[in-house]
């Protein structure tokens, strides 16, 4: 089995996440169910079926964190000696060439993806475009709203 690539940083955050889930949002609603049903009727307690929907949510999220972990490997991009090169872990600076923006992503693995900080998964078009380039490179990517192209300004791994 291929073993998919996560930041370390990525790891500790899905650990953190991890943790949370098990010792306090599920004894939490572990508590919520046992209250519910001490008021009787199941069939028609919202209190109850909310809660057991909770905690389905709360089991699968661990289940998948758990998979996640264990199948995957855990890459410190501190110790990448590359040099300007774009590979897993890079954090890149991109300036738009047709309206002069900037943007910066750094490529991690897809469980830690999160494009509102910053994180594309190595999987994204973007990622796949930028991986292999370096700075000073024009890069073409296509995405669903039309091709956009974008000059590597830096590249870093912290």
């Amino acid at each position: 089995m291929k073993r998919l690539p996560l930041t370390l940083r990525g790891a500790e955050r899905l650990r953190v996440e991890l943790k949370k889930l098990k010792t306090e949002d599920r004894p939490r609603v572990i508590q919520a169910i046992a209250e519910a049903r001490s008021h009787g009727d199941l069939s028609e307690n919202a209190e109850y079926h909310a809660a057991r929907e909770q905690q389905s949510f709360i089991e699968g999220r661990i289940k998948d964190l758990e998979s996640h972990l264990s199948n995957s490997e855990i890459i410190d991009i501190t110790r990448v000696s590359v040099g300007s090169k774009v590979v897993f872990g890079a954090t890149v600076n991109l300036e738009d060439q047709d309206d002069g923006n900037k943007v910066v992503y750094q490529i991690v693995g897809d469980a830690e993806a999160d494009i509102r900080n910053g994180w594309i998964s190595v999987s994204s078009p973007i990622a796949r475009a930028l991986v292999g380039k370096q700075e000073g490179d024009v890069v073409d990517v296509v995405a669903p709203n039309g091709t956009r192209s974008y000059e590597i300004v830096s590249v870093k791994y912290v």
